[in-house]
């Protein structure tokens, strides 16, 4: 799988992000082709105290191409041009990655005493 992350660091004006992450982001990322599932994160802080980070948003491909054709889209276009002020005013820091999944030894010895 290939993911697109989106980190909201935290704003003293936490309402405005939050309106902008659900009246502007949210709807255009769902309309992207190609998307498999989305996830967002709210973070509530990291070892130590309280994190930079307010909300990290996640959405999966099947691949890389998949992405860039989806970024290519209508919709993609439109978020990415919505992103840019946020990204370039550093408040919020975006990037893209080979995603995959890995079963703990843990996860698999619970999945047979389960079954």
């Amino acid at each position: 799988m290939f993911k697109f992350v989106t980190l909201y660091r935290r704003v003293d004006d936490e309402t405005q992000l939050e309106q902008f992450f659900g009246k502007t982001h949210l709807p255009l990322a769902e309309q992207l082709p190609g998307l498999i599932k989305s996830e967002v994160s709210r973070i509530t802080g990291k070892p130590g105290g309280q994190s930079r980070f307010h909300l990290q948003y996640e959405l999966y491909f099947e691949s890389a191409d998949h992405y860039r054709a989806s970024l290519l889209s209508e919709p993609g276009i439109a978020l990415i041009q919505a992103l840019k002020p946020w990204g370039d005013a550093k408040l919020l820091t975006w990037f893209f990655a080979d995603s995959f999944e890995e079963a703990t030894a843990y996860g698999e010895t619970f999945e047979e005493s389960d079954a």
